[in-house]
């Protein structure tokens, strides 16, 4: 492999930084071009000045000066704003994207680069939640391929290399059923932050824990999976599987059934997808077979963990359904997670707001933007003042 370089948008979160520790320990095979965060000045610095990257982008403009100032020694260009995180995605001095920019936000700059003919390394789901249609139909007429990061569905797609003739009868999700599994209403509605932030499995940033813990993730995933393996709602299905050591499976039509398997750990997929094709030797730790788990199935409580269930419903309905659930979803966690919201108010805010805003069956990207303001705007009325 010659070198690949890398632009991380989002390099301060958790993918972010652990894509920067497989970087660091493959420098033969990877480079970092650019670097980007939206309000975490001091890593983000910190990170430039260890890759020396040819730019960053600062998200939060306010901050613009202080990191200018803090790399003026460097040859590191330095941007700050949403704009400049589109014009950072049009250069060409990169060869691949690691889109892993936190939620709705991450879309335009992904977009961008699939406009530039760059080839992506997807860790933002919401991406192909919001916009999926169009994003994918961007990327075949581009013919670039879009890879995913989440464990999920990198574990479909390696389930999936060589498969390319042979069709699908449907996908599983695994998920962990996160830190209350086996949990009802009355116990739920007295859940806080801090409890909710411990996920039994997975190192992951605040919004995505949260997310798992309310089940939505999956239900976002569901969706994904959708667009980036061209299925039929009836064939994504989603297991609870507590041990996490599958990350997902594949039952093409002869009942075959494919699953990858490993040890819970970001860093394999994130390697995975930035050196595809091929795979290269790490010192991950690996499962031992020797001393194994029992490994165990059982549906999603869909009536506790509501969130699963409205994302099913708008994965069904389509259009731009999706797009506002994600939207009333990111205003319902950024409430809870500064104690504005209880846990089960979450759901509850997401549901009002589907109800709400008006159903487009073939939005266009303006469209979704749209709905997407309108959601959050109404999604932000719920929370109590």
């Amino acid at each position: 492999m010659s070198v690949k370089r890398i632009a991380i948008f989002g390099s301060t979160g958790s993918i972010g930084t652990q894509a920067l520790d497989v970087i660091a320990a493959n420098p033969e095979l990877f480079s970092v071009e650019i670097l980007t965060a939206q309000n975490n000045d001091e890593l983000l610095v910190k990170q430039a000045l260890e890759f020396n990257p040819n730019c960053v982008v600062i998200g939060d403009e306010k901050k613009y000066q202080k990191v200018k100032d803090a790399l003026a020694s460097s040859n590191v260009k330095v941007f700050a704003g949403e704009k400049a995180l589109e014009e950072a995605a049009a250069m060409d001095c990169y060869d691949m994207m690691l889109a892993a920019i936190v939620g709705y936000a991450g879309l335009k700059p992904t977009l961008k680069a699939i406009e530039n003919s760059k080839p992506i390394a997807l860790a933002n789901k919401e991406t192909l939640v919001v916009a999926g249609e169009i994003v994918m139909q961007k990327a075949i007429e581009r013919r670039i391929p879009i890879i995913p990061v989440d464990s999920e569905h990198s574990a479909i797609f390696q389930c999936l290399v060589g498969e390319g003739r042979n069709k699908i009868e449907k996908i599983v999700l695994t998920a962990s059923g996160g830190p209350f599994r086996g949990r009802k209403p009355n116990f739920l509605v007295n859940v806080k932050r801090d409890h909710a932030l411990q996920h039994p499995n997975w190192a992951m940033g605040a919004k995505i824990t949260i997310d798992s813990a309310t089940l939505m993730n999956k239900g976002l995933e569901m969706i994904e999976a959708k667009w980036l393996f061209n299925l039929k709602p009836e064939q994504i299905q989603v297991v609870v599987h507590p041990q996490s050591i599958i990350h997902s499976m594949v039952m093409f039509e002869d009942g075959s059934t494919k699953a990858q398997m490993g040890l819970p750990d970001m860093k394999l997929p994130i390697q995975y997808a930035m050196a595809f094709p091929q795979r290269i030797p790490n010192k991950f730790p690996r499962y031992d077979f020797r001393k194994p788990d029992t490994l165990t199935f059982e549906e999603p409580d869909l009536k506790t963990f509501r969130s699963l269930a409205l994302a099913m419903e708008c994965l069904n309905q389509g259009g731009n359904m999706p797009c506002i659930l994600n939207a009333a979803n990111e205003i319902a966690v950024f409430a809870f997670l500064r104690n504005r919201v209880g846990f089960l108010d979450m759901t509850e805010m997401v549901e009002r707001t589907i109800n709400k805003i008006p159903f487009i069956e073939k939005p266009t990207l303006e469209e979704l933007y749209h709905s997407d303001g309108e959601a959050r705007n109404f999604a932000a009325t719920l929370i109590e003042m």
